[in-house]
């Protein structure tokens, strides 16, 4: 028995290495950032706060790809998984609500 599969996008190839590969690099900024100004000041605590958040995001956002058939509906799944990461980081960070 023969499972069916979706055809593959050219970039559904590259969508995942890109978005981990970006996750590592949002978490590598502010580390790199530390070793040339004081402006920038993590703690262990907050590149933990900042993995979870971003590697849960990843995360939903796989099984968003999985789960939903349609390119549209994974643009917009998509869409609100980085909006609300914005919101809880800026949240995180200065206190909006």
């Amino acid at each position: 028995m023969v499972a069916h599969t979706r055809p593959m996008s050219p970039m559904a190839r590259y969508r995942r290495p890109l978005m981990w590969g970006a996750i590592a690099a949002i978490l590598a900024i502010p580390a790199i950032a530390m070793q040339f100004t004081r402006e920038v000041a993590w703690g262990p605590e907050d590149f933990a706060f900042a993995a979870l958040l971003l590697v849960g995001a990843g995360l939903l956002y796989e099984l968003a790809v999985w789960k939903l058939l349609t390119a549209r509906a994974r643009w917009i799944a998509g869409a609100v998984i980085v909006l609300a990461v914005l919101v809880i980081w800026a949240d995180a960070a200065v206190g909006l609500f």
